[in-house]
C-alpha cells in the first residue's frame, strides 16, 4: 500500500491541499479525475518526489512518468531515448518490438507521427525500473482509434510486471477503460472512491455500471 498521509501543498496564497490522506492499493491502476485546478498533477508530482509538501509518503522506490506530450529528448532516437532508462540494448531493441517500432529505431522524435512518439514514451517509462507508474493524460490528444490502440498496447505492456499506477484524466470513458478505482477530486479533498466491481481493460464505449458511478459523482 502506498500512503499519502496529511499531505499539504501550497502555491503562494493559494492552498491545494491541508491534511489530505490517500491510499494506493499497489498493483492495481487507480485514476484521478476532477476538474482543473483541483490538484490532480499535483498529486502525482508529490508521489515523483518533483515539488516539494508537507506530511508523509510511504513509497520510496523509482518512478517513471508518462506526460501529455511525449517528452522525448529531441537529439537523440527512438532507440537512443530508451537506453536513458535502459543501457541494455537487447532490452530496448525488445521494447521497441513490443510497442511496434522497430522500424523506427534510428528515427528521431520530429520524424515520429505523434502515435509513434507516444508510443516510445510508453516503451521507455515500462523499461525503467521502479514500481510505480504515472501517468498525466497521455491519451487525451490522440483521436478514438488511437487512443483505444495506446491503451490496448499499455495493458499487453502492464501484465508483465504490474507496476502500480496512477493517472490523470478528464474523461470518465478513459477511466472506465483502464482502473481498477477511479478517485474524484475537489477543493483538495477526496469527493468520492469509486471501486469497480471487475477488471479492466473494458471495452471503448461498453455500458458498465463503474463508468455510470463516475459519471453520476462528477455531476454531484
Amino acid at each position: 500500500m502506498i500512503t499519502l498521509k496529511n499531505i499539504t501543498k501550497k502555491y503562494g496564497s493559494l492552498t491545494v491541499y491541508d491534511g489530505f490522506d490517500l491510499q494506493i492499493t499497489e498493483g492495481e491502476i487507480t485514476c484521478l479525475l476532477g476538474p482543473s485546478g483541483c490538484g490532480k498533477t499535483t498529486l502525482l508530482n508529490i508521489l515523483a518526489g518533483l515539488t516539494p509538501y508537507g506530511g508523509e509518503v510511504s513509497y520510496k522506490g523509482g518512478c517513471s512518468y508518462i506526460f501529455q506530450t511525449p517528452r522525448l529528448v529531441p537529439n537523440l532516437t527512438a532507440e537512443g531515448n530508451l537506453k536513458l532508462v535502459c543501457a541494455d540494448g537487447d532490452k530496448a531493441a525488445e521494447m521497441l518490438k513490443r510497442v511496434g517500432l522497430m522500424d523506427k529505431a534510428s528515427a528521431y522524435p520530429k520524424e515520429l507521427s505523434g502515435g509513434q512518439a507516444q508510443r516510445v514514451a510508453i516503451a521507455r517509462a515500462f523499461l525503467r525500473p521502479g514500481g510505480l507508474l504515472l501517468m498525466d493524460e497521455p491519451f487525451s490528444s490522440l483521436d478514438t482509434a488511437l487512443k483505444i490502440k495506446l491503451v490496448d498496447l499499455f495493458f499487453c505492456l502492464w501484465r508483465d510486471a504490474r507496476p502500480t499506477v496512477v493517472f490523470v484524466t478528464h474523461d470518465a470513458e478513459e477511466a472506465c477503460m483502464m482502473s481498477h478505482r477511479a478517485v474524484l477530486l475537489d477543493g483538495g479533498r477526496v469527493k468520492a472512491d469509486i471501486t469497480a466491481a471487475d477488471l479492466p481493460p473494458r471495452k471503448y464505449g461498453a455500458a458498465c455500471e463503474f463508468k455510470e458511478r463516475i459519471i453520476s459523482k462528477t455531476l454531484e
